[in-house]
């Protein structure tokens, strides 16, 4: 590493509280907004515009509403506080270099010490702030962003970059905190012999930090975009030398056996005949398993293509040389939905199967232990619970992860290490466009399942004001008393003055004085009452004919009867939501139904998605449609645990960028190198041995 950019490194990695005017307070208010308290932190939080101070001569040349900054004579000082009953506020008069009068006003302020200092009367000052008007006192500056000197104008930004913050933190503290950051970092490029990468690398993010206009914060900006690249490009580096040192690992299927003839009768004992595509990805899936490196998979399909029944062949294909295989699902009631599926499947073959997840207690926690480590029970289904410390596997060969991206890395990390490097496979219902599979699952093998099982019949989607609720509800009546079951999902749980969005709460109340046996989830519900309500409404015997929910039940219930989806104001939703929320039904083999009820206040935009989702069934086509919409941040849900969360990049304007950088990547030579430990460094890409 260059004697200059060690320096530069050991800057970055500085506590904030050790910048000039900073301290611990303010840096645990830092740590809030950046998810961090180093310098590096605050270099990698971008501003989100700029505000720019047009200098005036005249607050006559203004607009309300305009950011000036003006030369104001001070006229007199009048003291702020209560008086009859009401608070008044600290007025400075002044006026402005042709007399026009301007008065600074400061609420909640009943001193004029500081302000006579600041402000003395027949002294002239520089004032910078927004500009208000009132029919009593003309012109107005409320608390000015700044008061300066004539001579200490140039303090004074003609172009103020605006950072997102938080509370206690006011711009111009991110201000002098960025100043003081770059001063150093200028004393220090003079004082050593730097790399010319750095240099540019430094370059960029200072031109970002100070910015002119707000197209220099656009993704496209020439700053931006050069950040964006290097952000990716390291990410992507890391993803090669993770895809490389997975090759260099061994697994224990390379000693095994097989012991039993389990694929035949596993294709025998299929109530269906497996699509193409669901063949297609077996057949990837068990050449991976002829490998000698351990598979690293994921299965992309959209709801209801058969994703678990791939899973399950790859699991008997496991059991042939007496391996077990674990499949992790996010939820309780998913765990539970696979083995009532898979259970009576592994029971034709002779396969011990068990679910396993937090409600397992006691005695019956401990049989299912002594199972695993026994090697009796062959496929073993459950939640987090399959990789806590008491559980142990005597030949894990397969880690199968449902909804994969519910998991976070470590959690992936620890269900691998219970077992000598298993295989991985990961599914995933949410459709991911090319551009992100690129830098999300870099280091996978990536299978696409785009068929339906046959029978399925195309689910026939409509959209209907929500006006016209009533009538929804009397077309849907028949269908009810017929004995079809409804997911009704509403954005909210309870009604809030601070929304017009409909409440589960109170739909649910609407509709049981209409129809008998109508049932509630939500997710401030206990988990074990949420988990009930799910269960009756799937149960085929139940008399509950409706579930009133918000989107709990996006992922995790399986009800095939169920062949109408009622969601209220849809045009809140992303695409891929929809999409998602939609697949619940369809399910089974009767012509299924979803009807988007969007409010009087859609934008053109909302009405568009709407028609998207009305027009294709096809997941994928959907989501690429929300990420050129919407953005990724809507399309994967801005905290999910799996998904690189950049600080530069945007996936829909820097789409071009991820396929440079992984170009660059995986052409890497020996002058890269370096440069690229140092981007892994600077952005915390993780570089591990397949996680």
């Amino acid at each position: 590493m260059y004697n200059m950019d060690k320096e530069i490194f050991d800057f970055f990695n500085t506590d904030l509280q050790f910048i000039h005017g900073v301290g611990p307070v303010l840096a645990s208010k830092f740590n809030e907004v950046l998810n961090g308290r180093r310098v590096l932190d605050f270099l990698l939080h971008a501003p989100s515009y700029v505000r720019p101070r047009e200098i005036l001569d005249s607050v006559t040349n203004a607009q309300t509403g305009d950011t000036i900054t003006i030369s104001l004579m001070v006229k007199s000082h009048k003291r702020g506080g209560i008086f009859r009953g009401r608070r008044r506020p600290t007025q400075i008069v002044c006026a402005d270099k042709f007399a026009a009068p301007v008065t600074i006003q400061f609420f909640n302020v009943n001193y004029l010490d500081y302000w006579t200092e600041k402000l003395p009367i027949g002294k002239w000052r520089i004032v910078s702030g927004k500009l208000d008007y009132s029919h009593n006192s003309g012109a107005i500056i409320n608390h000015p962003d700044f008061i300066e000197t004539p001579e200490n104008a140039y303090k004074i930004p003609k172009h103020q970059a605006i950072y997102p913050s938080g509370e206690g933190l006011t711009q111009k503290t991110f201000s002098n905190v960025r100043d003081q950051i770059f001063k150093i970092i200028h004393e220090r490029i003079s004082a050593y012999v730097c790399s010319e990468r750095m240099l540019e690398f430094l370059d960029a993010l200072e031109h970002v930090h100070y910015p002119e206009t707000d197209e220099d914060l656009t993704p496209n900006g020439t700053y931006m975009a050069k950040l964006a690249y290097c952000e990716l490009f390291a990410h992507q580096t890391a993803i090669a030398i993770n895809r490389r040192n997975r090759q260099e690992q061994k697994n224990q299927r390379a000693i095994r056996t097989k012991k039993y003839d389990l694929m035949d009768k596993f294709y025998s004992i299929l109530p269906f005949q497996l699509t193409n595509a669901q063949q297609r990805t077996i057949d990837e899936i068990f050449a991976d398993f002829r490998k000698p490196v351990p598979m690293m998979r994921l299965v992309q399909g959209d709801v209801g293509s058969g994703k678990t029944m791939v899973a399950m062949a790859a699991a008997v294909k496991m059991a042939e040389s007496g391996a077990q295989s674990v499949l992790l699902a996010p939820t309780d009631t998913l765990a539970q939905q696979h083995y009532s599926k898979l259970a009576p499947m592994c029971e034709k073959l002779g396969l011990v199967c068990d679910v396993l997840t937090g409600r397992d207690k006691g005695t019956s926690r401990n049989e299912k232990l002594i199972s695993l480590k026994s090697g009796r029970t062959k496929i073993a289904i459950g939640t987090h619970a399959l990789f806590s410390d008491d559980v142990m596997y005597k030949d894990l060969g397969l880690v199968i992860i449902d909804e994969q991206h519910r998991f976070g890395v470590q959690q992936r990390t620890n269900m691998r290490t219970k077992g000598c490097n298993p295989d991985m496979l990961a599914l995933s219902a949410t459709p991911i466009p090319r551009t992100l599979s690129m830098t999300i699952y870099g280091d996978m093998d990536i299978s696409i399942i785009n068929e339906k099982p046959a029978g399925r019949i195309p689910i026939k989607t409509s959209k209907i004001p929500a006006l016209r609720v009533n009538a929804l509800i009397d077309r849907i009546a028949p269908q009810i008393e017929k004995g079809a079951k409804v997911f009704w999902v509403c954005p909210l749980v309870l009604e809030s003055e601070m929304s017009d969005m409909t409440a589960a709460q109170s739909r649910f109340e609407e509709l049981n004085t209409r129809f008998s046996h109508v049932g509630l989830c939500h997710g401030q519900m206990d988990k074990k009452e949420r988990d009930k309500v799910m269960a009756q409404f799937a149960d085929p015997d139940s008399k509950m004919r409706i579930l009133v929910s918000t989107t709990v039940i996006e992922v995790g219930i399986d009800v095939p009867s169920a062949t109408i989806m009622v969601i209220e104001n849809a045009e809140r939703f992303g695409l891929a939501a929809l999409h998602q929320l939609r697949g619940r039904v369809g399910r089974g083999s009767q012509q299924s139904y979803c009807v988007l009820l969007y409010s009087n206040k859609i934008t053109p935009d909302g009405l568009k998605r709407l028609d998207i989702l009305c027009e294709t069934e096809d997941g994928f086509v959907i989501a690429e449609q929300d990420l050129m919409m919407r953005g990724v941040g809507e399309l994967l849900g801005t905290k999910q645990s799996g998904w690189i969360q950049y600080h530069f990049v945007n996936y829909r304007e820097h789409r071009d960028l991820f396929k440079l950088a992984q170009t660059a990547a995986m052409n890497n030579n020996s002058d890269d190198e370096i440069w690229a430990a140092q981007l892994r460094q600077i952005f915390g890409c993780s570089v591990t041995a397949g996680a």
